[in-house]
């Protein structure tokens, strides 16, 4: 399965609709988009290069790009969303002393011009993309030679709980379903990155009620996107179902969890050699090869 087929099934315009409401709502970094980060930036430290041009690729509210600019203070930092109303929120980001650019653009055509980046971070973009093959396409076109792609996406696992509770039900289909790690990196292949290098992590989270994990969905501009969702109102009655049949997961110490299934990747542009690899293999790159050469 093409990973361009995994994502079709998303609404663009209620992608962008719900970006928008999350830019109006939201006070700060998520918990999830925060801890994802961190981790992003730790790992960055394996890096043995300072970038001169850097791109946070769905920026948000522009913490990446502020972390970013941090690092490397004399490097041009852009940061791109394609929400107007999380540009604005941004720009308090952008200091005077460590500023960056903000662009306003669509991951499937970055107003980039080819090879102009060496390193493009996308912390949680991905999973909103309509097709990942061509996002993936795009970040490797505006790679400089030996440019350096890092991300953070979400993994088959994510919200498990939640879509057992929902069965077979059509209410279901508001949950959007993510590609493996296996298969993120097929694509990566697909778009011609070198030396990609992936791994997961499982995050649990726990709340009270589900009310309080829908209040962080929304808050997130994470509600149902599929352009083939029910269009009508989940009803009281469905509401009630839906939280009787979570009950189910509610642990020992009386909370509700929500996993989340994060995958890592890393990838060289053009200008590496990739090891050889046969038909049906995998290789296994030590951590350490991510030292740039």
């Amino acid at each position: 399965m093409s990973e361009g087929a995994a994502f079709a099934g998303l609404d663009g315009r209620a992608l962008r609709r719900r970006a928008e409401r999350a830019s109006r709502a939201a006070t700060g970094p998520g918990v999830l988009e925060a801890r994802v980060g961190a981790e992003m930036l730790a790992r960055l430290a394996l890096l043995a290069f300072t970038p001169a041009t850097v791109l946070d690729l769905g920026t948000g509210l522009g913490h990446g790009a502020q972390a970013l600019k941090r690092r490397w203070p004399r490097a041009t930092v852009a940061a791109l969303d394609s929400s107007a109303g999380m540009l604005a929120r941004a720009r308090s980001q952008s200091g005077w002393l460590r500023g960056f650019h903000r662009l306003r653009g669509e991951a499937l055509a970055l107003p980039v011009r080819s090879g102009a980046l060496d390193l493009v971070w996308s912390c949680l973009l991905l999973p909103q993309v309509t097709d990942l093959d061509a996002a993936l396409a795009e970040v490797r076109r505006v790679l400089a030679p030996r440019g350096y792609f890092t991300f953070a996406t979400l993994g088959p696992d994510t919200l498990r709980e939640l879509r057992a509770a929902l069965g077979e039900t059509e209410a279901a289909r508001r949950v959007h379903r993510f590609p493996d790690m296996h298969d993120v990196g097929d694509a990566l292949a697909r778009a011609g990155f070198a030396e990609p290098v992936m791994d997961v992590e499982r995050l649990t989270f726990t709340y009270g009620s589900i009310e309080g994990l829908y209040a962080d969905l929304r808050a997130a501009g994470a509600t149902g996107a599929l352009a083939a969702r029910p269009r009508a109102l989940t009803g009281r009655r469905r509401l009630a179902a839906l939280a009787a049949a979570y009950e189910a997961f509610r642990d020992v110490d009386g909370r509700l969890p929500a996993t989340v299934e994060v995958v890592y990747g890393q990838a060289w542009g053009p200008g590496v050699n990739p090891p050889k690899r046969g038909r049906r293999t995998e290789t296994v790159i030590p951590i350490e090869s991510l030292r740039r050469r």
